[in-house]
């Protein structure tokens, strides 16, 4: 009888640890905006990779995948709800909810100086009141954007250019006489292939994940503007989260914003290759560069304040431009 309602006991016991080591350990579900294993989510998968190593028995991300998953521009509201609890997204997808998202391009002081100077705060209030969310992480601050054609042009003008935008680029391109035209990632190749659009802006790294260099022959020149995919988490679930479990999350969000650092030598290798595929470059000499930047800037800054005057003033404060 004593041995029967011992092992009875060990068994009750076992199976009680079990359950607490279980309850321990937290899933969070992932997606992320841009397809899977390209440029802009390929960091995002280490992030994950090196939070199920640190974090094994305490926290763990279950990847869901890219666009085949979710729709790019649905991906803001689903943190926003909890129908995931993070996310790899673009605050260009989610102007929608946050209007203030379309500054964050113009924001390109590295992350560590964000964190020190206010900026990563007032950005995450942001994120907190108007899309549940808690703004973990940001990377590639220092990868800028251009705008690709098939048509050739004599100086920096868009008129008579149908140019596939997203928020990023739709205020530059259309004070310059371009027709701009929203479409998510997955679909430029078609509208390039079917003359739907004579060109789009995108980073200047990651078209050869999408095989858009087959349909592209010129990158225009200056760069412009910052790169800013964000690492968000639902609030609801990052306040129930422990304090372990937030330690760990944190820390890799630092590490991704640390390996930021390789950009340098994939932003050389990308504009290498780009030629060596036949892109041309159009550059239409530092005049040129330095009117457009100013114009670029001016029309995005001009933007932003007109729908969120006080926390756009603000935004333009902290970034210093």
């Amino acid at each position: 009888m004593y041995r029967i309602y011992s092992a009875s006991a060990a068994a009750l016991a076992s199976m009680l640890f079990a359950t607490a080591a279980s309850a321990q350990e937290v899933t969070l579900r992932a997606v992320s905006a841009f397809a899977e294993g390209t440029q802009f989510s390929k960091n995002f998968e280490r992030f994950i990779e090196k939070v199920n190593k640190d974090g094994k028995g305490v926290v763990q991300i279950n990847y869901i995948g890219g666009p085949r998953a979710m729709p790019p521009f649905e991906v803001g509201n689903a943190v926003r709800t909890r129908v995931v609890d993070i996310a790899n997204v673009t605050g260009a997808f989610y102007t929608n909810l946050m209007p203030e998202a379309d500054a964050f391009k113009l924001v390109g002081k590295p992350m560590s100086e964000q964190r020190k100077n206010g900026t990563w705060d007032f950005i995450n209030q942001l994120h907190n009141q108007k899309l549940n969310a808690w703004y973990l992480a940001r990377q590639f601050h220092n990868v800028p954007f251009h705008i690709y054609l098939n048509k050739k042009i004599d100086k920096i003008d868009f008129s008579g250019l149908k140019i596939r935008v997203t928020p990023v680029y739709r205020d530059i391109v259309e004070a310059l006489g371009g027709t701009p035209i929203t479409t998510a990632p997955g679909e430029v190749y078609t509208a390039l292939e079917r003359g739907v659009v004579d060109g789009y802006g995108w980073p200047v790294t990651g078209i050869f994940d999408l095989g858009w260099e087959k349909v592209t022959k010129f990158r225009v020149e200056p760069a412009f503007y910052s790169v800013e995919v964000n690492v968000l988490i639902n609030l609801d679930a990052w306040k129930g989260l422990t304090d372990a479990q937030r330690k760990i999350l944190n820390d890799a969000a630092l590490w991704l914003e640390g390996i930021d650092s390789e950009n340098v030598a994939i932003i050389k290798s990308e504009r290498n290759r780009q030629a060596a595929t036949g892109i041309q470059s159009l550059n239409f000499g530092a005049a040129a560069a330095k009117t457009f930047l100013d114009r670029a800037n001016d029309v995005a800054w001009q933007s932003v304040i007109k729908r969120s005057p006080e926390s756009g003033a603000k935004l333009r404060q902290l970034a210093g431009n």
